[in-house]
């Protein structure tokens, strides 16, 4: 099956801008939407970004304006790009697949750190 690996996180202060990545060590274009999940401490996972195979995005409200997913399917990695974050964005992040009928096996996330 195909193993995801999270990176990019850390500590940032509020404004700040993160990217993180998601590399899948086979082959994501059959997954036909990727999305990224966070879950902060006591909370359960959320979608916060989704992005299709032909580039619709969908984004949570708390995220809206300030986050931007993208793929590149050659290169099987999911990005997230995270401008003016927000001590509330404090949370691991993982990728896998939006759709939860498809959902991959997690991987270890990538922790973000939003705190001056």
């Amino acid at each position: 099956q195909v193993q995801l690996v999270e990176s990019g996180g850390g500590l940032v202060q509020p404004g700040g801008s993160l990217r993180l990545s998601c590399a899948a060590s086979g082959s994501i274009s059959s997954i036909s939407s990727m999305g990224w999940y966070r879950q902060a401490p006591g909370k359960q996972r959320e979608l916060v970004a989704a992005v299709t195979n032909v580039g619709r995005t969908n984004y949570a409200d708390s995220v809206k304006g300030r986050f931007t997913i993208s793929r590149d399917n050659a290169k099987n990695t999911v990005y997230l790009q995270m401008n003016s974050l927000k001590p509330e964005d404090t949370a691991v992040y993982y990728c896998n697949s939006a759709i939860l009928y498809y959902l991959l096996s997690w991987g270890q996330g990538t922790q973000v750190t939003v705190s001056s």
